[in-house]
């Protein structure tokens, strides 16, 4: 059964297919897509049970989001594209990777788990149990916090109360089905990580309490051609409070693949 999918496109040029986390939708690439002009064609889509994709029944597997992917970019007609995954979507990214080396040329794993350590298991599982709970306005203010810096919500609050918002409005059966795969998900790349044959950018913020700047080397270190970047002052919301210098790496490393497409 074919699961219908929202997209969005915008731009020109080489396709830059964008994938979210969890409890967002693809709204949250708009500062980044912005910066991204005219540099690339931007290609968005909402995840299975976030924003207007609705979730099949039951409690899917990774390889059901890999599969809506590969769903996205043959539905779009898009050849070879580079694919950026961001936290949860760097999971989904790095399978789709790993299992159709032929259809991607360049790989951004942006804010992305990769072996969590046992405290770290134990805060996810922590979260996870909050996310599970009844307030669930406290455990938005907790993803909140992990998020943002302090400075750009004093700078920006009407754009991280959207954010709030955000998760609030997910449909909680939905949302809790992706955090579960999420919570357990560091162990999924060690597996595929060796198998991603395409240049591959690991970015994460140096303050991101989550997807560390180690799991930002240790994943960098397991792929064949992958290189990390650690931007300093930075949280988890990277693409968002820093999107042009997000962007600008972003440029950097698609023109070093400019004879990787033409292949």
């Amino acid at each position: 059964m074919t699961i219908p999918t929202r997209v969005a496109r915008s731009g020109s040029g080489e396709p830059v297919v964008l994938i979210h986390g969890v409890g967002l939708d693809l709204g949250m690439w708009d500062e980044l897509a912005q910066a991204l002009d005219g540099a690339c064609e931007v290609i968005r889509y909402d995840m299975l049970g976030h924003g207007a994709t609705p979730l099949p029944d039951g409690q899917p597997g990774l390889d059901a989001y890999v599969a809506q992917l590969a769903a996205v970019i043959e539905g779009q007609g898009l050849r070879r594209p580079c694919v950026i995954g961001y936290s949860m979507g760097g999971l989904v990214a790095g399978c789709f990777a790993a299992s159709h080396p032929a259809q991607v040329s360049r790989l951004v794993l942006m804010s992305t788990v990769f072996q969590r350590d046992a405290a770290e298991r134990q805060a996810v599982q922590s979260r996870l149990r909050q996310a599970e709970g009844v307030d669930r306005e406290a455990a938005a203010r907790g993803s909140i916090e992990r998020w943002f810096s302090p400075a750009f919500g004093q700078a920006r609050p009407g754009r991280v109360a959207a954010f709030t918002q955000r998760l609030l409005a997910n449909r909680q059966q939905d949302f809790l089905a992706a955090y579960r795969l999420f919570a357990s998900g560091d162990e999924i790349l060690p597996e595929a990580a060796p198998l991603i044959a395409c240049p591959t950018l690991v970015m994460t913020g140096a303050l991101d309490p989550g997807s560390t700047p180690r799991m930002a080397a240790d994943l960098a270190a397991a792929i064949p051609r992958a290189v990390v970047d650690v931007v300093p002052d930075q949280k988890h919301m990277l693409p968002v409070e820093n999107a042009s210098r997000v962007a600008g790496a972003l440029k950097a490393f698609l023109g070093e693949g400019a004879g990787d497409r033409a292949a």
